[in-house]
């Protein structure tokens, strides 16, 4: 017993027990990655490599990657590309002990993928605008889709591009099922006019609409509250007609290297604690354990006409590539 005792003094001292590592992509924004990241770091001695990406583009990370995969952990982003990850084979069934504690949504988010993915939040689309821009340019606040074609609004919008943003992707499935897809292309080609780029990832717009760079932004409109705090004259708000919301989901990659690592951290971020963190960091979202305390700047969703989103249909694979392509054929190729 001894003699144990002091080779495992021996090994810690010259550094033999290494501490856990766990690689993380982060799709949430950069405050929440960087909150999560080092509380968890410092309360758990674990050491979290955080990448932060986009879920369109940490998808194609995941898929570049699947013989070798860099990552332990995917968390956060919209759950189409979790659901699309889970159908093709890149992340690990794995069933938390907490599920009973999760809200229904979260449940069947992990159910639909076969337990491959869980929701960790939810949070409506919307339109972000800047209060002085409006008035200065005496436009209405858009409280319709159509709103958003008003000619006034010519270079005024900025939306992320669907490719690589699940925010942008969630907003072309959910005009998809608003309007049937004839209407909803249709739609987006007229748009298409009035928008003035198309960024990279689903948080860029509403930062650009709180500086004053666009007039209006089409994001999670949980999103506004924390740019508003800062001191930015954005307001936000869901149309009237219908709108879709994200499960912001978050998924062990199959073939992690630090896979106990990585369900450690998975249950941690299932916990009330950890879901509460959100709103330290200026996030809204909807959490997921029914335990946490829901901050008074989250969007009231009894409030909010929601369109009945097909989750499984629209996180498939094949539907995703099907309309990103024909997006890109029929709308990002016109002039403007």
């Amino acid at each position: 017993m001894k003699k144990l005792l002091v080779v495992s003094v021996l090994a810690v001292a010259s550094g033999f027990v290494q501490a856990q590592t766990v690689n993380v992509i982060c799709s949430v924004q950069a405050e929440w990655c960087n909150m999560i990241g080092t509380v968890y770091a410092k309360t758990t001695g674990t050491k979290v490599n955080i990448s932060m990406k986009g879920s369109g583009e940490s998808l194609a990370q995941l898929i570049a990657e699947k013989d070798n995969p860099k990552t332990d952990i995917w968390f956060g982003g919209t759950g189409d590309p979790h659901l699309q990850a889970a159908e093709q084979g890149l992340t690990l069934e794995y069933k938390s002990p907490t599920m009973p504690q999760l809200q229904g949504w979260a449940q069947q988010q992990a159910q639909q993928s076969g337990f491959k993915t869980v929701g960790i939040y939810s949070g409506p689309l919307g339109f972000g605008y800047n209060t002085e821009l409006l008035a200065k340019k005496k436009i209405a606040v858009p409280k319709v889709w159509n709103d958003l074609l008003n000619p006034a609004l010519k270079g005024e919008i900025q939306v992320a591009n669907p490719a690589s943003s699940g925010t942008a992707y969630t907003m072309v499935a959910t005009l998809v099922q608003l309007m049937g897809e004839d209407k909803a292309f249709d739609y987006m080609k007229k748009l298409h006019k009035n928008i003035s780029q198309y960024t990279r990832s689903g948080t860029g717009p509403i930062k650009a609409a709180a500086r004053g760079e666009a007039t209006v932004s089409i994001s999670f409109v949980h999103d506004a509250p924390g740019e508003k705090i800062n001191g930015f004259p954005i307001e936000a708000i869901t149309p009237s007609d219908g709108t879709g919301a994200e499960i912001g989901s978050m998924s062990i990659i199959k073939g992690a290297r630090n896979l106990e690592a990585a369900k450690k951290f998975y249950e941690w971020a299932l916990t009330p604690a950890a879901q509460e963190m959100a709103a330290a960091a200026k996030q809204f979202q909807v959490p997921s354990n029914k335990g946490a305390k829901v901050d008074k700047n989250v969007p009231d969703f009894k409030k909010i006409k929601f369109i009945n989103y097909d989750y499984a249909k629209y996180g498939a694979s094949a539907e995703r590539k099907r309309l990103i392509a024909k997006w890109e054929k029929e709308v990002n190729s016109l002039p403007r």
